[in-house]
């Protein structure tokens, strides 16, 4: 009776071990430019990078274990684009979705190469993995088979669009003050930066009856998810720039240079498929000697230039 049960075991485990394995290459991979993403568990990973309206193509391997004959009832490849919000695990979103036949029901006994091309694929959104959002694009292969399961193959790739200069970039002036305490002008140089770019400007102090002990710039970033009274919104700090040590008097300017080059920055995504919107702020901040904290935030707008 156990040699029974153990049989029914290996068959069990025979049945459901994979019979093949299949892999997805890039026509292009060696000259393609790469992104480097971060995974699940931490680690990260080279993936190819394209942009909207590039051609997709490549070939499916498929590698039967040796002896094994695999039935099946086609071979597909698609192209999807997924949208996944963390406060619906589990759960993705598709606004794209694009596919190819490449065989029809047979057997394969050996290795078989299946070419695929996806022509000028529209690809409106850039991927991006946030805190509470992520949307990817990936190839998805699969061996149909009705017995026990389909056998299936994931490709991950990223894309980036690319922006021209926009033709309107206007300054951005404000003033802000307490009354009677506290009154600065501050202007930065534009209101639109690509990821690259250097937020100029200056601060002119007109007031100063408190004692301020130190002022810094942020780059913040505010990734919102969900609508109406489900907005849900998570604000992160990326950079902080300090810009003064020690007390300002009346009429005194100080110079703004901020790089943005170092830090992790994504274009400003709008409502991206009614699912999430990703915007940045400058954030200025004035400590003063008791430790409390004065602030004034603007949006800007981010965009990818190269």
């Amino acid at each position: 009776d156990f040699r029974q049960a153990n049989n029914a075991m290996n068959f069990l485990v025979g049945a459901f071990k994979q019979p093949c394995t299949i892999s997805i290459h890039f026509a292009d991979a060696k000259t393609r430019k790469q992104a480097t993403i971060k995974k699940e568990n931490g680690q990260t990973a080279l993936v190819p990078l394209f942009q909207s309206q590039e051609n997709i193509a490549g070939e499916v391997w498929i590698d039967p274990l040796p002896g094994k004959r695999i039935e099946h009832l086609g071979v597909k490849i698609e192209l999807l684009g997924q949208i996944e919000l963390s406060l619906e695990r589990g759960h993705s979103y598709d606004f794209t979705s694009l596919v190819r036949e490449l065989d029809f029901p047979g057997e394969i006994l050996d290795r078989k190469v299946y070419p695929f091309e996806f022509s000028t694929v529209e690809m409106p959104y850039e991927s991006y993995n946030g805190v509470h959002a992520k949307l990817r694009y990936v190839l998805k292969a699969t061996v149909g088979r009705s017995f026990p399961s389909n056998i299936v193959a994931f490709q991950d790739f990223w894309v980036c669009n690319v922006s021209s200069t926009p033709e309107i970039n206007n300054s951005i002036k404000m003033e802000v003050g307490i009354e009677d305490c506290l009154h600065i002008e501050f202007e930065y140089s534009k209101s639109k930066y690509h990821l690259k770019d250097v937020v100029i400007g200056k601060i002119y102090f007109l007031l100063v009856r408190i004692k301020i002990k130190h002022m810094e710039l942020e780059i913040r970033r505010r990734e919102s998810t969900g609508s109406g009274p489900n907005t849900y919104a998570e604000t992160e700090t990326l950079a902080k720039f300090e810009l003064m040590d020690g007390a300002p008097v009346r009429g005194e300017s100080i110079p703004i240079r901020l790089f943005l080059s170092p830090y992790d920055l994504t274009p400003t995504y709008r409502n991206v498929n009614n699912k999430f919107s990703v915007k940045y702020f400058l954030n200025l901040v004035l400590v003063d000697e008791e430790d409390r904290r004065y602030f004034k935030q603007q949006e800007i707008t981010m965009y990818r230039l190269e």
